[in-house]
């Protein structure tokens, strides 16, 4: 569209997750990845960028809103 720029994400192994719910939820579903999930998991974070996929029909404040949480990963 109109104003945007391409940018491209560097390549690597990325954890993902599905958050479920309004926005106004998402520190519940960053807390799981970080606090319970990641510790749990056998990789740790890198230092790439993190990124989410929405959808067009996106709604914040919609109770089944959906949206990709991609975390980038390394083996420990």
């Amino acid at each position: 569209p109109m104003g945007m720029e391409t940018y491209t994400i560097s390549g690597g192994t990325y954890a993902v997750f599905v958050h479920k719910g309004p926005a106004s939820t998402f520190g519940n579903t960053m807390g799981y990845i970080f606090n319970v999930w990641m510790p749990k998991s056998g990789y740790r974070l890198d230092g790439r960028e993190h990124f989410e996929i929405l959808t067009e029909t996106y709604r914040p404040n919609d109770p089944d809103a959906k949206e990709e949480v991609w975390v980038p990963v390394m083996k420990v």
